[in-house]
């Protein structure tokens, strides 16, 4: 027992100590950015990205994957705050989020993210990264006015949103934060180059920070009109856990679209994880296993604790696994250690976070809403061709137009009609060939052959012209539905009116008098 605890702590002081360093350096930008692009108080972020390292380490199977909030539910959680009109009535949709996850797992439902095609899923992240860069706009050039645009991506352009605002630009915009993130860009464009890899001893997130936290205090050292002003700075509680909203249990059947809501931040939040599982477990030079039931397990558990603690929902997350892996973590004591060092930052050094400039987090929510919708992503998918991109494509542009549940499901409908057109196609074969002057034709079934094939199969059946040799072979399909041998059957007792010798390889005669 003391060798084992000996070798963990070794473990922690020589890998996961430094890892989880790392990760808290690349998590502390993102999880204060992410909040203030769901509309949530700034603070939520934070005592997500806790929860993630403190709650969910400890309960998920996974070495390696750390969880925090993500920029792939910010879309759905500034819609659901501004839905329901209360913070406290969200809280309750993240609960019921938490609630379905950790039922997902109980019942080893953990493959659902299987069942979602891939086109779909990518639209769904690709429009989710065109929107949070729309959203990012107004802090990234220092607007200061809360009506930039509001919900919805076609408002953009119309006029009370974008056009009315444009002969008041120069009244709103501060060109200190337009510098800002200016320079925030360069720095996050440069270090993402192969050649800046020896550079990264220190995560671009963080730099971005500290660069835009610097140039703001030389401005206004200068007393330079370029300096920002207090409402474009971070604004965090001295005492975080002083100001925490709990949720208004009160109100847990007031509406349905509580539980709407719920249940769609709960499917997307499962699906983001497991995508991000599957990245991070690729990654592990162990080659170790995450169980998907019990990582959805963690996950539901911790969703449940941020929305009982004021705090927005979290997933595993790509970018903080990566860093990571990156940083040498061995075990899941490098998330714990970054949730850790989250806890003491909020507790001892708020007045530092307080500096942090917006414009600088919407440097980095733009890159990664850019990383999620890179033209990269659909010159892929195009060249995958056309049941692949329409999906992909329209998945996005339902989504941009309305919302993401009807974009995913919309985008689902779609791929569901190329999977039963190319089922079609793929029904059976048809070969002719003429003995003895007597027209010969063979229809030999593929390996399944559904009641989706009935009308095309009745079809080619009712086409076979009299006096010749139909032979119906179904020896190398492994299922054929009942509706089809009921159509066989039903054509082997009328075939010898049309003069119709049938013969019948693989597929057995069933009873239709029960129809009669």
């Amino acid at each position: 027992m003391k060798r084992t605890i000996k070798y963990y702590r070794i473990i922690w002081l020589q890998h996961d100590l430094p890892a989880g360093l790392s990760v808290f350096l690349v998590a502390l930008p993102l999880c204060l950015g992410i909040a203030l692009a769901s509309g949530a108080p700034l603070y939520a972020g934070l005592l997500s990205g806790i929860i993630g390292g403190l709650v969910v380490s400890l309960i998920s199977g996974s070495p390696l994957a750390v969880s925090g909030p993500a920029a792939g539910l910010t879309t759905l959680v500034a819609a659901s705050i501004i839905s329901l009109g209360d913070y406290k009535i969200f809280l309750l949709a993240v609960m019921i989020a938490g609630l379905f996850q950790l039922l997902l797992g109980i019942l080893k439902l953990g493959t659902i993210a299987n069942y979602f095609p891939s086109s779909v899923i990518k639209g769904m992240l690709a429009a989710i990264g065109i929107i949070l860069i729309s959203k990012q706009i107004p802090l990234a050039i220092g607007y200061d006015q809360p009506d930039f645009w509001t919900s919805g991506f076609p408002q953009l352009f119309s006029p009370d949103n974008f056009l009315g605002t444009i002969d008041n630009f120069n009244h709103h915009i501060t060109r200190g934060a337009l510098l800002i993130t200016f320079i925030s860009l360069i720095i996050l464009v440069l270090l993402q180059q192969p050649f800046a890899k020896k550079l990264k001893v220190i995560p671009a997130p963080l730099l971005v920070v500290i660069v835009g936290i610097i140039t703001n205090i030389l401005f206004t050292d200068a007393t330079s009109n370029f300096s920002l002003k207090p409402t474009q700075l971070v604004n965090i509680p001295s005492n975080i856990f002083a100001s925490i909203t709990f949720p208004d249990f009160s109100k847990l059947f007031s509406t349905t679209e509580i539980w709407k809501d719920g249940i769609i931040i709960g499917l997307l939040a499962t699906l983001e994880t497991l995508l991000c599982i599957e990245a991070v477990d690729k990654l592990d030079k162990r080659n170790r296993i995450t169980p998907v039931n019990r990582e959805l397990i963690a996950q539901g558990i911790g969703n449940m604790t941020c929305g009982l603690f004021g705090a927005i929902p979290i997933t595993a997350v790509v970018v903080r696994g990566a860093a990571n892996v990156d940083a040498g973590g061995r075990t899941k004591f490098s998330a714990f250690t970054h949730g850790l060092f989250l806890l003491i930052a909020v507790l001892l050094f708020p007045f530092l976070l307080n500096k942090i400039p917006y414009a600088s987090l919407a440097a980095i929510l733009l890159v990664t809403g850019y990383n999620l919708t890179k033209p990269k992503l659909f010159r892929n998918m195009w060249s995958l061709g056309w049941k692949q991109f329409i999906p992909f494509l329209i998945t996005i542009l339902v989504i941009l137009s309305s919302d993401l549940l009807i974009g995913v499901s919309i985008g689902l409908l779609v791929s569901i009609y190329f999977i039963i057109q190319n089922n079609f196609k793929a029904e059976y074969k048809i070969t002719k060939s003429t003995q003895h002057d007597i027209e010969t034709y063979i229809i030999k079934l593929n390996s399944n052959v559904t009641f989706l094939n009935k009308v095309k199969l009745r079809k080619a059946l009712d086409e076979i012209p009299e006096y010749s040799v139909l032979i119906i072979d179904g020896s190398e399909s492994n299922f054929i539905d009942y509706d089809i041998l009921e159509i066989v059957s039903e054509y082997h007792n009328k075939a010898h009116n049309k003069h119709i010798e049938l013969h019948l390889k693989g597929i057995e005669k069933v009873n239709i008098t029960a129809l009669h």
